[in-house]
């Protein structure tokens, strides 16, 4: 940890050089020489650094439905990338080795990558985007805020995949550049955050504000047997996205299958699956999606006034597209999303 440390946004000195982080809900009060919860920011000498910045565990270029977001610039690609570190602890992470992984790890392992050339190497790949996913992107923020002001200037789009276990604070900071978020509602009880690290209402409230402030909003929920797949509670999660942030929010219900921590639990039975759906659609919601689980029709989008098919999907990979200016072609129903027409290649490198 030789390198020059980048001080932290977000936080406030304390009497006996501790320091108080608002950049999370845990609203960590970190002694002088420790770290906060998600493990990659420290107080040294009574200053705040980030531990992460300028340096990279993982780039990639993605298709924007990997994230998911099925109603932003469908077809086209993102240049995804992350640090190590997260302010949860959920125990199938699917990416455990990297959102759980030590800064000492990172330093030995990631990879430097100044804001400038992240984003001249997703203007080179022909992204439309740039991603901050894997882990938590609230963790890397400073990062974040370098990259994406940089992006927006570029003309590429700055996208979330976040746990929204976040501050208002943050929010209000990163929304000018911050175009699309698809959030993970992992439950509708506390006891299950718990479970994870967090707590449930300040992801309800980060949802309702980003949904205030225009970004547009996707929701995923990892439906577990044993954890969430009550039926109550899912009627409670699809009610509150009907409720509080439109009938026109996109709904992912994704399939959990064995990871870390959860190796005993059996996957996702499908007719729960169609049972939340079933739910979903039931309450309002005009576009539900199946993630993790491939077949006819579980990633298309249908016109919900008149049924037609729109976009036709396999998985993450875009077939076919009949929008016509955010339009249904054959009834002319404004169909939610952003540049929904818009004409991509699908040649991902």
């Amino acid at each position: 940890m030789d390198r020059k440390l980048k001080e932290a946004m977000l936080y406030q000195k304390q009497q006996d050089r501790r320091v108080f982080c608002q950049l999370c809900p845990h609203y960590c009060l970190i002694d002088e020489g420790k770290r906060g919860i998600c493990q990659v920011r420290e107080n040294q000498d009574g200053l705040l650094y980030s531990l992460v910045f300028g340096r990279t565990v993982t780039q990639n270029i993605d298709g924007v439905e990997k994230k998911p977001l099925f109603h932003f610039y469908p077809g086209s690609k993102t240049y995804s990338l992350a640090t190590a570190g997260c302010n949860f602890h959920c125990q199938y992470c699917t990416n455990w080795q990297v959102s759980q992984m030590s800064v000492e790890e990172f330093a030995e392992f990631g990879v430097e990558a100044a804001p400038e050339k992240i984003v001249a190497a997703a203007l080179e790949a022909g992204c439309h985007s740039i991603a901050y996913t894997y882990v938590e992107p609230t963790i890397f923020f400073e990062y974040v805020h370098e990259i994406a002001s940089l992006a927006h200037s570029h003309g590429l789009f700055n996208l979330f995949k976040t746990n929204g276990f976040m501050t208002a604070e943050m929010l209000e900071i990163c929304h000018p550049y911050l175009d699309a978020v698809n959030v993970d509602l992992k439950a509708f009880r506390d006891k299950s955050y718990r479970q994870f690290g967090g707590s449930l209402q300040p992801v309800l409230d980060s949802l309702k504000l980003i949904k205030s402030l225009g970004i547009w909003l996707e929701i995923s929920t990892v439906i577990i047997p044993g954890i969430n797949d009550e039926v109550e509670e899912l009627a409670d999660i699809a009610e509150f996205i009907v409720q509080e942030l439109g009938v026109e929010t996109p709904w992912h219900i994704t399939r959990f299958f064995p990871a870390y921590k959860m190796t005993n639990v059996l996957p996702t039975p499908l007719e729960i699956l169609y049972q939340a759906r079933d739910i979903g659609l039931k309450k309002g919601l005009q576009y539900v999606y199946f993630g993790n689980f491939l077949g006819q029709g579980n990633q298309d989008t249908i016109c919900h006034n008149c049924g037609k098919y729109l976009i036709q999907r396999w998985g993450f990979e875009l077939l076919e597209n009949l929008m016509q200016s955010n339009q249904c072609p054959s009834c002319e129903t404004l169909i939610p999303g952003v540049s929904l027409s818009h004409q991509v290649s699908q040649n991902l490198t």
